[in-house]
């Protein structure tokens, strides 16, 4: 199970990133030493650090803006079919009815 950090911990990792790049001759070193520094996997802080690239326009890529609203419309969407499922049912169900001969 991945280990979920507090938000102020990924900000402090993040400005520590920031500061430790002019020091390293690349991200990828920076990205492991201040991880290391912090008991975290490099892979996190690196995907964190692409998130915030991506988020403030620097990378290409879905913002997280985007991802959390298609996310969003997703989860309506399958509510809206579940719905017109329902409706569908009801009103073959109701067609029947008046379909049968009354008894009366």
């Amino acid at each position: 199970m991945p280990k979920k950090f507090e938000p102020e911990m990924r900000e402090r990792a993040l400005r520590m990133l920031a500061e430790a790049m002019p020091d390293h001759r690349n991200k990828s070193a920076a990205v492991r030493h201040v991880a290391g520094l912090l008991g975290m996997s490099p892979e996190t802080l690196r995907t964190w650090a692409r998130r915030i690239e991506v988020d403030e326009g620097r990378a290409p890529g879905v913002s997280t803006d985007m991802l959390e609203e298609n996310r969003r419309l997703k989860r309506e969407n399958a509510e809206l079919r579940k719905a017109n499922e329902v409706l569908t049912a009801a009103n073959v169900f109701f067609a029947k009815e008046l379909d049968r001969p009354s008894t009366r």
